[in-house]
């Protein structure tokens, strides 16, 4: 546990601070270089306004105690309060006028560009939770949190260190002249609340991945309860108590961790107020010395007064903005690494166009496949081809690696060993950009957008979809009659979380939805994932008896459970432990009488009116339950049909 914890505080930042303030700079130049400019005009200003601030009141004292006329006294304060006036005005404008280029414009880049990199990572990279995590927070430097805005904190702290140095060498040059001893000791006692701050900061990054894990749970216990899909199980399964008791226990741990980064911020404030009192505390007292002692005149006290006062707050703010800028730093590292990550582009060697004109040949070259952290493959050794216009079939038992094997298909996953070729070309001579318009996937999990009937098949909006077609392609897949019952027919929006006359699908309506999408999508490959799972047995014959035309002039692969459908199929995959242990056509495999044959007498039983299932006979073999409408022997366990 000591050594975790060892390991844990020896964690390097991604970038360092310096790297991420010159990439602040550099980015900022590029989205919104008005805003830089303009932050860098306020450094000189707040300068020149912080020591026109220090020397107005001694500039008062020395014209009252020195006797000058009114008139002169008036012009000499009357001009420097004018330009405390016109800076502080000018200050005002250039902070209001940054803080829409910076906090919103620049942000507001950032944050699209987030998305837009989190949309094309390379998903067997996304599928991580290490990527997730890693996601959350650099979506959160791109947030306000308490004030912090880390992606632009980070250029404003950086300037703002360039200012209070600045401010630092004026102001120390000046109450030198008091004492030379004066600039080191007011120099070198902040170190203490910098070492203390600087060992919070590496606790709350050495810790951070503590509270964004919790914080995800924490947002999947909140919003559940609110999904449509969720509420009849929750209220069906008496789930709500559970929820509760979940948010409760995971708000107790983020509370404790709340409770921890209080504290120790705490500690580091309260040793700050102490340096500060022993600091100015002494400062003070060789003030009051000089001047009771005629060194120094009053005016001269006056001045040397607010300008130790400022110089100490100098020093206090150098501190703060380095601490400030480490912090922003810290989370900026997460933005970058995240948006550093490979998306594992194809070498765009080749163009697609031509293999799009017809159904391409798809080739496995002794592909294995490993999940990350994995003992084992999920696939081994998968050699076979799918010939140019070819439907194929893949079955098998739960876990086999069908999905897995698909996945590769689509370029999902990358394979662990071995290649996949189309039409003799490695999948990563395309881009993968060029690669998915190759093809046309229906997938088991059917996840849909809050846009019309017709955008959910186009996978565009607005002009970019062609309404006809759309229409087309849904009455196709068997959604006629649902578009004719609904009054905006395909321009139906769903989601009624999102769209008040939003509409709400059935499991089948939604498999039908998608399916429309891979005929609108028009793809030389179609790719079939227990496409019928969720349709009645009528919608499923239907679908079957499409099947030819949707599959003409394609390479298509179908998966199912239901093996009765793999008849439709040219040729069947078995897929066994990760590897293929059967192929031939339907007929071919039922001859043969392998595991495929007894998988397929299994199903096909349960539609013979002759079967009565074995859990029906006793441990003797003897009758113990009879389905109604068969004909059954008791003797010795023997059945006869009708």
């Amino acid at each position: 546990m000591k050594q975790g914890k060892k390991t844990k505080s020896k964690i390097k930042p991604y970038r360092s601070a310096f790297s991420n303030a010159i990439w602040s700079f550099r980015e900022m130049m590029k989205e919104v270089a008005s805003a830089f400019w303009l932050m860098v005009f306020e450094v000189p200003i707040n300068v020149a306004r912080t020591y026109a601030g220090v020397y107005l009141p001694a500039l008062v004292v020395a014209e009252v105690t020195g006797n000058a006329d009114l008139s002169h006294a008036v012009v000499a304060v009357g001009g420097v309060i004018l330009f405390l006036f016109v800076t502080e005005a000018l200050l005002l404008f250039l902070q209001n006028m940054s803080h829409v280029g910076l906090a919103l414009v620049y942000r507001a880049k950032k944050s699209m560009k987030l998305e837009r990199k989190s949309m094309n990572c390379f998903y067997q990279l996304y599928e991580q939770k290490e990527i997730h995590d890693l996601y959350d927070r650099a979506m959160n430097a791109t947030q306000t949190w308490n004030g912090r805005q880390p992606i632009s904190d980070m250029p404003r702290h950086s300037l703002k260190l360039v200012e209070n140095i600045l401010s630092y060498c004026l102001f120390g040059s000046m109450i030198s002249l008091v004492s030379p001893w004066l600039v080191p000791l007011l120099t070198i006692a902040p170190l203490v609340n910098w070492l203390c701050a600087r060992a919070y900061r590496k606790w709350e990054y050495a810790n951070r991945e503590k509270w964004v894990d919790l914080d995800r749970k924490l947002k999947y216990v909140r919003t559940k309860p609110s999904d449509y899909a969720a509420a009849k199980d929750i209220r069906i399964y008496g789930m709500a108590g559970w929820f509760r008791e979940t948010y409760r226990e995971l708000s107790k741990q983020r509370c404790a961790w709340d409770k921890r980064s209080a504290w120790r911020s705490f500690l580091s404030r309260i040793a700050d107020l102490l340096v500060i009192l022993i600091r100015d505390g002494a400062a003070y007292a060789l003030l009051i010395q000089m001047t009771l002692s005629g060194e120094i005149t009053v005016d001269k006290f006056v001045l040397y007064f607010a300008a130790i006062s400022s110089f100490a707050s100098f020093v206090g703010n150098i501190m703060k903005s380095w601490n400030d800028l480490h912090t922003a730093s810290l989370k900026l590292c997460d933005y970058r690494q995240f948006m550093d990550i490979s998306e594992m582009e194809g070498s765009g060697e080749v163009r697609v166009e031509d293999i799009l004109t017809g159904a391409p040949e798809i080739r496995f070259e002794h592909v294995s496949f490993r999940y990350e952290g994995a003992n084992q493959d999920t696939l081994h050794d998968i050699s076979f081809t799918m010939k140019a216009g070819e439907k194929i079939a893949l079955v098998g038992r739960n876990g086999a690696g069908k999905t897995t094997l698909v996945k590769l298909l689509c370029g999902l996953y990358q394979p662990t060993e071995g290649v996949i070729r189309i039409n003799g070309i490695s999948v990563d001579k395309f881009t993968r950009k060029d690669y998915y318009r190759l093809l046309s996937p229906v997938f088991q999990e059917i996840k849909t957008t809050f846009f019309s009937l017709a955008e959910n098949v186009s996978g565009q909006i607005g002009d970019g979809t062609d309404y006809e077609r759309a229409e087309q392609c849904m009455r196709l897949a068997g959604l006629g009659e649902k578009i004719d019952s609904l009054s905006q027919g395909i321009y139906s929006k769903l989601d009624k979380q999102v769209n008040k006359d939003g509409i709400v699908l059935s499991g089948g309506e939604l498999q039908k939805l998608m399916l429309a999408r891979a005929i609108y999508k028009d793809a030389p490959v179609l790719i079939l994932d227990e496409p019928t799972a969720a349709l009645d047995p009528i919608a499923e014959n239907q679908i079957y008896l499409q099947y030819h035309d949707m599959t003409a002039k394609k390479t298509s692969l179908f998966i199912s459970h239901r093996l009765a459908s793999t008849q439709f199929c040219d040729r069947i995959l078995y897929l066994k432990d990760g590897q293929i242990v059967e192929e031939g056509t339907h007929s071919e495999l039922i001859a043969l009488g392998g595991e495929y044959g007894e998988l397929y007498e299994m199903q096909s039983c349960w539609y013979r009116e002759d079967y009565v299932p074995e859990e029906s006979w006793d441990v003797e073999g003897k009758e113990s339950t009879v389905l109604q409408g068969d004909k059954v022997s008791s003797e010795n366990g023997n059945r006869s049909g009708k």
